[in-house]
């Protein structure tokens, strides 16, 4: 640009150099301003925590700044206000809506011991909150240092870019000297031609091409971030457009990871009096499932910890017992029942129990020497959205969605036919993930893994794009994974895919816009009808179109 004014000066053509300049100027702003909207994402998140808070120490309540907070400070949030520092709820119950830094539309019931995010709403109650973070560590600030380091990293179309721009633009100088010089040497005007070379070289300048990929990819991280996705690199963005199968982790991915009775089954003449005997005799149990059970006789409002128990003991491996009122109780597994009983388990229960276990479900036998009277029957639910998610990414065109779990093959069976998935492998250990993942990219080459961030971290690391579930407040979800979902929703996976894919289309586009916008005009060489004035309208105008181009993916949505 620099030399095409100079040489417009040169040939006299003062007007047309003016105007190279100013409409120059203004294509730079309205790049800029294009650039700053779309960063608009980060500066919104940057703005989201207040600079002040209500702290307690001693018997004092001061308003100080957030730099000045310590870990272990006693923050009150009065219903209405946004909550300053990450922390842990001491005192009081609210909800807060957490959309800021999860997404999630609907506000999130928080009592005793629950962590509360820096630049979340209290909507409710008086919190008293313990301080657990510095201001600079705190989810949020995190979330921005992340995004920002994404949002400067290159993609590989950047990158791209970036080594055709250094071999292009020696090219165009060395075609406008070319136009500018050779045919004078034949015996053609010199002011005509090198008013040609002078407009190749405004028309070969590489802005439109330059900017086409990082406005993108700054575009699409920025709306991802305030969707609660955190996309941490072009790279990873490029990635997931292209990605063709999706391995699941099941517990805590698929399923809540948390145990909860989906049947209470009492038989002939048992009465509630039996789930409380069974929670009391459970509260003294070490068994994983024993917290589902008790669980539920809370639900009941049911006191079983005034349950007088004598003589508990476990019995290794099948179940527990213990005296209540003079009678021997016992919850244990089917086979413990086989034994105690004399004759087994009844035909008609055991089918029962086959027909609940054939649903992925653990059942457990309670009752005394002589008769069953309850069978419950315990599983981790699957959650709401799985289902919806693997539809409406077999919708996408997402060629495989495969299950990975550690589980018994017949929950897994269960579990996966209920999700829709594609493929289950069952009964992995964590190496087993990691060869299963490796083998899908023989097969597929491009391929994620969706899991919490912890033990599925050697898969995570092995697929093209680790995806980690809740990313709030869980510092390996962040540091580990390629995308993290702030919430800890699957629902999110689908837009991700979608905005990936979206982002990779438009960047596509606006490298071929950028090129073949130019490839036109340099060919007006030729009858000798290139001007300045064209020269400078493409070149502005194709970098006007990238980057509204662009900015069309803030239109993204996650439904």
């Amino acid at each position: 640009m620099t030399i095409a004014v100079i040489g417009a000066a040169f040939i006299g053509e003062w007007g047309e150099g003016a105007t190279v300049v100013i409409l120059f100027a203004i294509s730079e702003a309205l790049e800029t301003y294009s650039m700053d909207k779309a960063r608009q994402s980060i500066r919104s998140l940057m703005d989201i925590a207040p600079r002040e808070a209500l702290i307690r120490r001693g018997n004092q309540e001061l308003m100080i700044q957030v730099d000045e907070i310590r870990i272990g400070d006693i923050m009150i949030v009065k219903p209405g206000q946004k909550i300053a520092m990450d922390g842990t709820v001491m005192k009081g119950t609210s909800s807060i809506n957490q959309a800021a830094i999860t997404g999630e539309s609907v506000p999130v019931a928080k009592t005793i011991d629950d962590e509360v995010f820096a630049g979340t709403l209290n909507e409710e109650g008086l919190l008293e909150v313990k301080v657990t973070k510095h201001v600079d560590d705190t989810t949020i600030a995190k979330i921005i240092h992340l995004v920002e380091e994404a949002q400067a990293e290159r993609a590989p179309s950047q990158a791209f870019v970036d080594r055709f721009a250094k071999y292009y633009t020696p090219a165009i100088m060395l075609i406008a000297l070319g136009v500018a010089v050779i045919p004078p040497l034949f015996g053609a005007d010199w002011n005509t031609w090198i008013y040609q070379g002078l407009a190749v070289l405004v028309v070969g300048c590489p802005c439109a091409l330059v900017v086409s990929t990082p406005v993108s990819i700054v575009t699409a991280i920025g709306n991802a971030a305030r969707n609660g996705v955190l996309i941490k690199g072009g790279i990873h963005l490029e990635e997931m457009g292209s990605i063709k199968a999706i391995a699941f982790d099941k517990t805590g991915t698929l399923t809540k990871g948390v145990p909860v009775v989906t049947d209470y089954l009492p038989q002939d003449g048992a009465s509630n009096e039996q789930l409380k005997i069974i929670a009391a005799l459970e509260n003294g149990s070490q068994h994983p499932l024993a917290s589902a059970i008790m669980k539920k006789a809370e639900e009941e409002n049911l006191d079983y910890q005034s349950v007088d128990i004598k003589e508990f003991s476990s019995i290794t491996g099948k179940g527990i017992k213990g005296d209540v009122n003079g009678e021997t109780y016992f919850v244990g597994s089917p086979n413990l029942f086989e034994e105690i009983l004399t004759g087994g388990i009844e035909a008609e229960l055991k089918e029962k129990i086959e027909t609940l276990q054939s649903q992925g479900k653990t059942v457990m036998v309670a009752g005394t020497s002589t008769e069953v009277t309850v069978l419950i029957a315990v599983a981790d639910e699957v959650r709401e959205t799985s289902q919806k998610v693997i539809q409406k990414l077999h919708a996408l065109g997402i060629e495989k969605t495969i299950m990975l779990t550690g589980d018994n093959s017949r929950t897994a069976n269960a579990i996966g036919k209920q999700v829709g998935v594609s493929d289950i492998k069952a009964e992995l250990l964590p190496h087993d993930k990691l060869n299963c993942i490796k083998d899908l990219r023989k097969e597929y080459n491009r391929v994620s893994m969706v899991g919490d961030g912890v033990n599925d971290a050697p898969a995570l690391a092995a697929s093209n794009v680790g995806v980690a579930m809740g990313g709030a407040g869980t510092d390996t979800a962040l540091e580990t994974a390629d995308i993290a979902l702030m919430a800890d929703d699957l629902g999110k996976l689908p837009f991700t895919v979608k905005l990936s894919r979206k982002a990779l289309v438009i960047i596509k586009q606006n490298i071929t816009f950028s090129l073949g916008i130019k490839l036109i005009a340099l060919l007006l060489v030729i009858p000798g009808w290139l001007t300045l004035w064209i020269a400078i309208f493409a070149d502005m105008g194709a970098t006007l179109l990238v980057t509204l181009n662009s900015l069309r993916l803030l239109g993204v949505k996650d439904k």
